[in-house]
């Protein structure tokens, strides 16, 4: 147990098939699991975790495959559905008496929110799932598909930095969104708050996500943008879900998956301050608009 800001910071590790979790627990209240996607671990949410403490138990945690967590054998290609259930047993650890956790997910992390509630629904209150990566549900699916293996390709022959370029450049330019000021003008949300603003993560967190970035380019890329959700499942539970997409992305590959699934569920995208990184770009405008989306 440590203390960080004004907040204690509950340490632990569970055991779980195939690997040893690092989790983090903040706060007193509902259960709230943020969820990190990309390479990032438990330590892209510090800031936020305390932010929202004052109303959540918030648990953070680092992937099966990055940082202080450990697998028991050596890494290769990353199953959605092995980190879902990740997720379901560090639940199950905060939660042992069966009440129901809200989750946060975003980019790949968004991705297990889905399979989440496809497969866990009791478990789970709200699921807020900011822009999933799923290029299967597109028509244009190949073409996204094809995009990813190359950065890929490009990270094994020339390295992590090319293979950023590569998607940064595949991925498409940010602008406005659908339905809005054509000027780029952001729709009125949470403002900015100076005094209120959240700082980034500690650099040493930092140095460990970056030594995330080969796992996350050779063995999660491909397998969670394939992935391809259980729309039935997700229609059954679509009253929990928030489908969350940044108001800066556009017309991006990584914001049109999740415009077609709310789409495809009858429900409303939910803008969030910033782009597909909106947590770092403008953390405590998100971290408002994560808060009233919970209900808090």
């Amino acid at each position: 147990m440590t203390e960080r800001g004004s907040t204690t910071v509950r340490t632990g590790t569970l055991e779980v098939p195939g690997a040893t979790l690092y989790h983090e627990v903040r706060g007193a209240g509902p259960v709230l699991v943020l969820m990190p996607g990309g390479s990032a671990d438990a330590g892209l949410y510090g800031p936020l975790a305390e932010h929202l403490a004052d109303r959540w138990t918030v648990l953070t945690y680092d992937p099966r495959c990055y940082s202080r967590s450990r697998l028991a054998t050596p890494v290769a290609d990353q199953r959605v559905e092995d980190h879902s259930d990740d997720v379901r047993r560090l639940i199950e650890l905060v939660c042992p008496d069966g009440e129901r956790a809200s989750v946060f997910g975003s980019s790949a992390s968004a991705v297990v929110a889905l399979d989440l509630l496809s497969r866990h629904p009791g478990r789970l209150d709200r699921v807020v799932a900011h822009e999933p990566p799923v290029v299967e549900v597109l028509p244009d699916a190949p073409v996204g598909r094809a995009l990813l293996a190359e950065v890929r390709a490009v990270f094994r022959r020339d390295g992590a930095e090319a293979a950023s370029a590569t998607m940064s450049a595949g991925i498409g330019a940010p602008g406005p969104a659908v339905g809005g000021d054509a000027s780029g003008t952001a729709p009125e949300g949470p403002q900015e708050d100076p005094a209120a603003e959240l700082p980034p993560p500690d650099p040493e967190a930092l140095r460990r996500m970056h030594a995330n970035n080969p796992v996350f380019l050779e063995h999660m890329l491909c397998p969670f943008t394939g992935y391809v959700p259980d729309m039935t499942a997700l229609a059954a539970g679509a009253e929990r879900l928030v489908l969350a997409v940044g108001e800066e992305s556009g017309r991006q590959l990584t914001a049109r998956p999740v415009r077609l699934l709310a789409e495809q569920l009858g429900r409303e995208a939910v803008e969030f301050p910033g782009g597909h990184v909106g947590v770092v770009q403008r953390p405590a405008a998100f971290a408002a608009t994560l808060r009233e989306v919970l209900g808090g």
